[in-house]
């Protein structure tokens, strides 16, 4: 198995992150969100969106205070939807972080890919209640737009000035690893220079949230909402849901560098797999987990022994936890006993398909910042899941390579490979 992980035909163009920006329920900017993650606070807190006194489940992530207006005029607020203006105000925190304008750059070198999953969710819902209740004359015709699963990066690039590329995947949860890993092959492979890759989402719409309480996947622990999601813990119940994107500025690196931009780490790998096992469940030998993180570490030419830090799925379910742990243990072989790895989903929520795209920007910030964040609430751990999840306290480390896994609905799995750069 190390034979092949060292055997690879990589592109020799080198990607490397240049800016970032989040609109999270642990923050709006890159310090508060590392705050909030390092110091283990989570942002669990009653719903206060739509009234759950029927509901099971009664607590989440949300964002708070965010005003649309601040980043877009009101008319463009009123007619996105929030999964949308949580894409664009990311996106624009991106840019200004990384101190660069795309319409100043070849059109033709420059995109943007947006991951989701339910993009839209809350207009379509909206959208459906006026139909049914005053009938098709007093609807939005922004209804459409908005129900259209690709507006985020259509509505992104339009505003930001990009015209060379504009997509949106949806892998589920994957879907943020995945938008930025693709973004990155195309740097490598020379179609473009520069890309805009991130996620967002807006699971709190109140069918979406409803259905997950029936799935049972989500915490009951609502008389204490911000010790309510405890991955790898023994009394775990579920996740705690979220929502908000995360956008980051991907460059090849001669042009970083000739622009004299902050590097802030060095994109090495991409990895993805389906199970193709079952709608929700992962595969109990968590095959994908494993096709996944072995794929990334062959394209990053990195030895598993060379990995610092795992940010894990980590979701807090009674069969993930379990199963993510077995396939890293296998993956990694000896190494897993030394590997550091953690879940910062109980400080932000579980942002589904914007999840992988917050949690490499905490990987980035990892290895900036040279330490590992917690896995908080972990008080009594589960004997089947016995690796070290850094519990309850962030550890000073000086990380040269961390991976971001994650996994979504339907067996869809993927990794990403991140290292410092320059090499330490």
């Amino acid at each position: 198995m190390v034979t092949s992980l060292l055997n690879s035909d990589l592109p020799q163009r080198r990607v490397v992150i240049t800016g970032m920006g989040v609109i999270s329920p642990s923050g709006k900017d890159l310090t508060t969100l590392w705050d909030s993650i390092r110091n283990g606070i989570s942002a669990g807190a009653p719903v206060t969106r739509f009234d759950t006194a029927k509901l099971p489940v009664k607590i989440a992530a949300e964002v708070k205070d965010f005003d649309p207006c601040d980043y877009m005029d009101a008319k463009l607020a009123r007619r996105c939807d929030r999964c949308t203006q949580y894409a664009l105000a990311a996106s624009i925190n991106a840019l200004a972080d990384a101190k660069i304008n795309f319409e100043d750059l070849d059109a033709d070198r420059v995109g943007v890919i947006e991951g989701t999953t339910v993009s839209g969710m809350e207009s379509m819902f909206l959208g459906q209640q006026v139909y049914l209740n005053k009938g098709y004359e007093k609807l939005s015709p922004f209804t459409v737009i908005n129900a259209y699963c690709g507006e985020g990066s259509s509505k992104v690039a339009f505003e930001l000035g990009i015209k060379g590329y504009a997509m949106t995947f949806c892998s589920g949860c994957a879907s943020g690893n995945d938008a930025i890993g693709y973004a990155a092959r195309m740097i490598q492979d020379d179609e473009v220079d520069v890309m805009l890759a991130g996620a967002t989402d807006d699971t709190l719409a109140e069918p979406m949230y409803g259905g997950f309480c029936l799935l049972r996947v989500m915490s009951r622990r609502n008389e204490t909402p911000q010790q309510a999601m405890r991955p790898f813990d023994r009394e775990r119940d579920g996740f705690l849901l979220g929502e908000g994107a995360a956008f980051l500025v991907l460059e090849e690196l001669s042009h970083a560098l000739a622009r004299g931009a902050r590097i802030y780490a060095e994109f090495a790998g991409h990895g993805r797999s389906c199970e193709a096992y079952h709608s929700t469940d992962t595969h109990p030998e968590g095959v994908g987990f494993g096709r996944s993180m072995e794929k990334a570490l062959r394209r990053a030419r990195i030895h598993p022994s060379e990995v610092d830090y795992l940010n894990a799925h980590g979701t807090a379910t009674a069969t993930n936890d379990p199963i993510e742990t077995k396939a890293i243990k296998r993956v990694f072989g000896e190494h897993s006993a030394r590997l550091a790895l953690s879940s910062t989903k109980p400080v932000t929520g579980h942002l589904m398909g914007a999840a992988g795209a917050i949690e490499t920007v905490v990987c980035v910030l990892a290895i900036r910042e040279q330490e590992i964040p917690p896995t908080i609430n972990l008080t009594e751990p589960d004997p089947t899941c016995d690796l070290d999840y850094v519990p309850n306290r962030p550890r000073p480390y000086p990380v040269k390579v961390a991976a971001n896994l994650n996994a979504g609905f339907g067996g869809k799995n993927a990794c990403l490979i991140l290292k410092a750069f320059p090499d330490r």
